[in-house]
């Protein structure tokens, strides 16, 4: 039994997924991607498990969760810029982390592409919002994803009760225009504690955990410009 069979018996996909034009996508982006995540991908098509972690998707509904979209790049430039400044830490090169999903709280997911010739040897690792804290998982993406929704893994920086409702995955809603879905932070290293305690402040109620409704994020925005 694979980690795909694993997480389908956790949590099954939806009917109807789109079809993938892998050699296009993999042509786009200059590399082999990992036969797991073509796999997962074409099972689940685009969208969200336990309505919090987004796996990017060649035909996710805007460009920030679009796997060919510029959120990859502008990543990997950002984690550049800030090892080099020394602000973050972070253990890995960034040229060899490749982004591939995001949750509602701003932590990004990235494939550690080492040996960049063997995609499905790559490793995932999770990056905390703030940039500060960092977990690897030793496995590919779909081994990830069942052990953390069979609870054999608790990533740090997610929720502890992330899987209190249930195992689920929610497709994305049909395609739609960036502007009216922005991405978490828009490339802009956010630290969700720091958004919640100032729209709890400012009057917005807001959980401890799940999306950061994407009024509060436009609101913290225009506050903390820059």
């Amino acid at each position: 039994m694979t980690a795909l069979d694993d997480l389908i018996r956790l949590c099954p996909p939806p009917a109807g997924a789109p079809a993938v034009d892998w050699p296009t996508v993999e042509t786009t982006l200059g590399t082999r991607l990992p036969g797991d995540h073509k796999h997962l991908a074409s099972v689940y098509g685009p969208g969200a498990f336990c309505d919090f972690l987004h796996i990017y998707h060649p035909h996710a509904p805007t460009p920030w969760a679009n796997l060919t979209g510029p959120m990859p790049a502008t990543l990997r430039d950002q984690l550049t810029r800030d090892r080099g400044q020394g602000r973050f830490p972070v253990p890995h090169d960034p040229q060899a982390l490749f982004a591939v999903g995001v949750t509602d709280n701003g932590d990004h997911l990235f494939w550690i592409t080492a040996p960049r010739t063997a995609p499905d040897t790559w490793r995932i690792t999770v990056n905390q919002s703030c940039g500060r804290t960092w977990y690897t998982f030793d496995g590919p993406l779909t081994g990830f994803l069942a052990a953390v929704l069979s609870r054999r893994v608790q990533v740090p920086v997610f929720p502890e009760d992330l899987l209190g409702a249930g195992t689920f995955f929610t497709p994305s809603p049909a395609r739609t225009t960036s502007a009216s879905v922005p991405e978490p932070g828009r490339g802009r290293r956010i630290d969700s504690r720091a958004v919640r305690a100032w729209a709890r402040a400012n009057g917005y109620g807001l959980p401890d955990r799940g999306r950061i409704p994407a009024v509060v994020l436009q609101a913290w925005e225009e506050a903390h410009p820059g």
